[in-house]
């Protein structure tokens, strides 16, 4: 009997509701995640000593770059499924280094090992380079500064 309420629900919902349509779709997620770990980078950057600013950030930035990984996996199962193996192979390729720098940054965060947190930090920051960021998404650091 709780199975059938539980789908009756449910068929209530998507007929009053309509379908509930993903629009962010993985390629739109990993922009947001590549825009986000870029403007971390930078201020990660400016820190003069270890905080919890920076233990936040850096955080922030392996956490960011294991979920781009992720993203990265979802967009090749939809090209594997077409049969576009040589695609997903060389796109796994170009974004396998989001995996190995998150892993290396989480790692490097946990351990408290600050040297190894600037190296990946600059080997991810060489990888986004080419990653633009909206100045919109900039000016929340003069906000903060109170500089007007």
């Amino acid at each position: 009997m709780y199975n059938y309420c539980c789908l009756f629900i449910l068929y209530l919902l998507e007929v009053y509701l309509g379908r509930i349509i993903n629009t962010e779709g993985a390629g739109k997620e990993r922009n947001h995640l590549s825009r986000a770990v870029v403007l971390a980078l930078r201020e990660l950057m400016r820190q003069s000593e270890p905080d919890d600013k920076s233990k936040d950030l850096a955080a922030f930035i392996a956490l960011a770059l294991l979920q781009i990984n992720d993203t990265v996996e979802a967009s090749v199962a939809a090209w594997e499924k077409k049969g576009y193996w040589v695609k997903a192979d060389r796109y796994r390729m170009e974004w396998s280094w989001a995996e190995r720098y998150g892993a290396q940054m989480k790692k490097a965060t946990l351990t408290g090992n600050w040297a190894s947190v600037a190296g990946t930090s600059v080997q991810v920051a060489q990888k986004l380079m080419s990653v633009e960021v909206p100045i919109r998404n900039m000016g929340w650091r003069l906000a903060n500064s109170g500089a007007n």
